[in-house]
């Protein structure tokens, strides 16, 4: 199979799952008028989607995605039966979402100019590289240069799992180096070559649970601790419907303000957080993190006498 090949049959197993998980029920008719109508997925204009072709694409869907296609025989519509796979996994979300994105981008050529989209740093090239090394349980030579050093290192590192983080593709991977895993951004890597070397991913290691206490991609070898912060004015609705973490809770809400608490690793993410809204968010506790920001506020009126 060409490559043209390949990457048209993988754009196809997205469509079909995200028409599905986007139409949460749907028949069969309905996925045919909606192939009929889309040429980048059906550049040969057929009319349905062959019976075989269509379970070939449901196996795949599930090899690839491990989402469940199911059928409701009352109601002869399809179904993704593990759905909450999507609503918890962002990678896969963030892989069908991509895709569809641009697949209904370029089928409405005359509204492009009107969708914006946010520049992602370019690390992006060695993505798959390092997702094939950690299929294949193969370490990698990669050569990394980060801000705060004025020249790169070489070195091996066993790739674990790939995190993104403000439009940043991060990759947790551990090294002779260090005891514990660190993270590497795509975008401040210079060169990368997967080696003949396998190593083993800890039994006891799970990515989601890895980084569950953090924001961001910081601190998680840190335990968590309880943050309690006080948040003004309209600011509340923000924080309310966009959780700055998944421990969010709302303890208290009153005219003007709400308090929400956390139990997480107030790390640099957490704390850079928090400095952009400033006046809008009050530390209570702990005490040194309040200590901390109310430092931070002083030097920003200096900034500004």
């Amino acid at each position: 199979m060409s490559k043209q090949s390949i990457a048209l049959a993988f754009r196809q197993y997205i469509w079909l799952a995200d028409i599905i998980y986007s139409a949460g029920h749907i028949t069969r008719e309905d996925i045919n008028r909606k192939w009929r109508d889309n040429s980048l997925v059906n550049p040969d204009e057929t009319l349905v989607i062959p019976e075989r072709t269509f379970h070939n694409w449901k196996h795949a869907i599930e090899d690839l995605f491990e989402l469940s296609i199911e059928c409701d025989r009352r109601t002869g519509k399809y179904y993704i039966e593990n759905v909450d796979q999507m609503d918890k996994n962002d990678v896969r979300t963030w892989l069908v979402n991509t895709f569809a994105i641009k697949d209904m981008m370029a089928d409405a050529q005359q509204i492009k100019s009107q969708i914006l989209f946010e520049d992602a740093p370019s690390g992006m090239r060695f993505l798959t590289t390092i997702i094939e090394a950690m299929r294949d349980h193969l370490r990698l030579e990669i050569t990394y240069q980060p801000f705060y050093k004025s020249h790169p290192s070489t070195f091996i590192v066993d790739p674990y799992c790939v995190k993104m983080y403000e439009q940043r593709w991060y990759v947790l991977a551990a090294s002779d180096w260090f005891k514990t895993p660190r993270t590497y951004a795509l975008d401040r890597l210079l060169d990368i070559k997967v080696t003949d070397e396998k190593f083993k991913l800890p039994k006891d290691f799970d990515a989601e649970t890895y980084f569950r206490s953090v924001i961001g991609v910081s601190g998680m070898e840190e335990k968590p601790e309880k943050v309690r912060i006080k948040v003004y004015d309209y600011q509340v609705q923000y924080t309310r419907t966009l959780p700055i973490h998944a421990s969010q809770k709302e303890v208290e809400t009153a005219d003007g303000y709400s308090i929400f608490e956390y139990n997480l690793v107030p790390n640099y993410e957490f704390r850079l957080e928090l400095r952009q809204h400033m006046s809008a968010i009050e530390v209570l506790e702990p005490e040194y993190l309040r200590i901390e920001m109310r430092e931070e506020a002083k030097k920003l009126m200096r900034m500004y006498e």
